[in-house]
């Protein structure tokens, strides 16, 4: 039953199928051949149940929220308003990407919607100013990443909904280490450019009036952070609720900036129906399968194998660990998390590991996949906006970022407080 699904689940993915069709897909052949009773038959009230949340909607409306951004002109303003504060750095404009890529991660939800408008603003950049576009690059993607950590994480979303965890925590959990990581990106970038100089640029120090000046742009981005995030943890809205204010807020945000328009707002939603019905599609397809492997032993079967080799917890933890990585090369962020979660969850409870914390453990590990070939989305939105040069210029750029991931999942393992000491003091 275990190879089965596992390279069921493989084959169905390298035929190029669309993931949310191979999670049903996969459920109907393990009811066919492993249940002993027909469990398809439950398979109207199993993708009722999984629609039918209202913590679900949340999903949408933050994706509306980064559509609206990213078409009101923000990210340009933000990211020209950083680049005051960080180019006097070893790196110069890399550490706008960066801070850029953090900002915007506090408001998106999404890294690939991160990456995306981090690119479009900065690649100019590079070129005018005699970048190497390797560590630039790489930055960009690496940056984007961190939209699925700092909350408000869609990622997070589906990960709380699928596991019947608390969403505020899992918000509050991702926070430090979604910061810390950021941190860890610019020390790496600071230290090769200052071993290699020419993988950086122009050091480009500004004025303190300047500085001070351009915080006028941020205002917007912390603003709606503040709204979203505060109004959730003073009590005043339920994740969902707090969406649809950062919703209102950004269009407010659009107005001001003179950069609404009914053709801005039809983009933005079309962009939103998209993405939303793929990730709906993907989540009611993880939720039958879910059920599926639950009802049919899978789950219970996997638990007595791991436990059959003698490892202990962290062994086990460890090995976990390596098939994130592993199975990051191959599959896409959303579609290893909703495939995985219904196995290594219950194993990871089963060990006395929390599963908090284990998610922002998978988050991390998960977007490695994302900078990772041959599917790392990041890699070709980036690739993308650059539009010439090789795309394995991207790659290697890209590559002491994933070891800055590793050091961060290192640090996670050693210190678990370093995601829980936030949701436990609150």
């Amino acid at each position: 039953m275990i190879p089965f699904t596992a390279f069921g689940l493989l084959g169905l993915l390298a035929l190029s199928i669309p993931v949310g069709i191979v999670l049903f897909l996969l459920a109907f052949g393990i009811d066919f051949f492993f249940s002993p009773f027909p469990l398809m038959r439950g398979l109207g009230q199993v993708v009722w149940s999984s629609s039918n949340s209202a913590t679900l909607i949340a999903i949408p409306l933050f994706v509306l929220l980064g559509e609206i951004l990213v078409r009101s002109g923000v990210a340009s303003r933000t990211y020209t308003a950083l680049d005051k504060w960080v180019s006097w750095l070893p790196g110069g404009l890399i550490h706008a990407n960066i801070a850029t890529s953090t900002m915007f991660s506090a408001t998106s939800g999404s890294s690939v919607a991160t990456a995306a408008t981090v690119a479009t603003v900065a690649m100019p950049q590079a070129r005018a100013l005699g970048y190497n576009e390797k560590l630039f690059s790489g930055a960009i993607a690496a940056g984007g990443t961190l939209g699925i950590i700092i909350p408000p994480s869609i990622n997070l979303i589906v990960y709380g909904f699928l596991t019947e965890s608390s969403i505020p925590q899992l918000f509050l959990a991702g926070l430090l280490p979604g910061l810390l990581m950021a941190l860890l990106f610019m020390i790496f970038t600071v230290i090769l450019c200052v071993l290699w100089p020419s993988l950086g640029g122009p050091r480009r120090p500004s004025a303190w009036r300047e500085r001070f000046v351009g915080l006028l742009d941020l205002i917007p981005i912390f603003g709606l952070f503040a709204a979203i995030v505060g109004s959730i943890y003073a009590g005043w809205a339920t994740p969902t609720e707090a969406a649809a204010i950062g919703v209102g807020i950004a269009l407010a945000i659009a107005v001001q900036q003179r950069a609404f328009s009914l053709d801005m707002l039809s983009q933005a939603l079309r962009g939103a129906v998209r993405t939303s019905a793929m990730i709906m599609l993907v989540v009611i397809g993880a939720y039958v399968l879910n059920f599926v492997l639950t009802a049919a032993g899978v789950s219970r079967a996997l638990q007595d194998l791991l436990n059959g080799l003698g490892l202990g917890p962290l062994a086990t933890l460890l090995v976990i660990v390596l098939m994130y990585i592993v199975l990051g090369f191959f599959i896409e962020t959303l579609s290893l998390m909703v495939a995985t979660i219904p196995i290594v969850v219950p194993i990871i409870v089963h060990l006395g590991y929390d599963k908090i914390w284990f998610g922002i453990l998978m988050i991390i590990l998960v977007e490695m996949a994302l900078i990772t070939p041959p599917v790392g989305l990041n890699l070709y939105v980036v690739q993308s906006a650059r539009g010439r040069a090789p795309f394995s210029d991207v790659m290697l750029g890209c590559i002491p970022y994933a070891f800055a991931m590793l050091l961060m999942v290192g640090l996670l393992i050693l210190a678990p407080q370093l995601a829980l000491f936030l949701p436990s003091s609150l």
